[in-house]
């Protein structure tokens, strides 16, 4: 048993050695459309989970989807015109910080009593693209954020849930896009 054992640990910590040694190699070479293609991954997982599981996303989850779709045609552009790659990051940086914000903003109406959901306003009564539409982009913007009673549910949950993921994802996004200026500033 101990011989096999150590072998499968063995194993494993070689593996997570070349994986580690993989993604250093992406980030380093290829951040910005390795950036583009996980976003989309994550909106599309998100969207096909949606449609296979039944699942109805909140005005505030659309919205995380939209930060993850901005991300990814930043990353994009940031791929196709290297003369902007700073600005590419501070891009990244910052559309990172309001998907952390709007994240937390979740994960924190979901964890609400049921007598403080119930006081929360109807922001998620109308689908986002309707409140924006009705509100204009700010007034859409502000009314989802309050959130409301359907942001609250927890519909999914595979060691964390959506908005927590989403979290992890968008603090993945900030500190790689910081580290990636701060190694440039270095260099320069």
């Amino acid at each position: 048993m101990s011989f096999f054992y150590t072998i499968k640990r063995k194993i494993l910590i070689i593996m997570i050695k070349h994986l580690t040694s993989f993604i250093k190699t992406v980030y380093q070479n290829y951040f910005e459309i390795a950036s583009c293609l996980a976003a989309v991954l994550i909106v599309l997982i998100a969207i096909l989970m949606d449609h296979i599981l039944d699942l109805q996303a909140c005005p505030l989850c659309i919205l995380t989807r939209y930060i993850f779709g901005v991300i990814a045609v930043i990353s994009f552009i940031g791929f196709i015109y290297k003369k902007f790659d700073l600005l590419n990051k501070i891009l990244i940086i910052f559309t990172s910080i309001y998907g952390i914000v709007i994240s937390l903003r979740l994960i924190y109406i979901q964890n609400l009593s049921a007598e403080e959901v119930a006081m929360l306003p109807m922001g998620c009564g109308m689908p986002l693209e309707t409140q924006i539409e009705y509100f204009g982009f700010f007034g859409g913007l502000a009314n989802v954020y309050g959130g409301g009673p359907t942001c609250a549910e927890e519909s999914w949950r595979f060691i964390f849930n959506f908005a927590e993921w989403g979290l992890i994802f968008f603090l993945i996004y900030f500190i790689c896009a910081t580290s990636k200026i701060l190694k440039s500033s270095r260099q320069g």
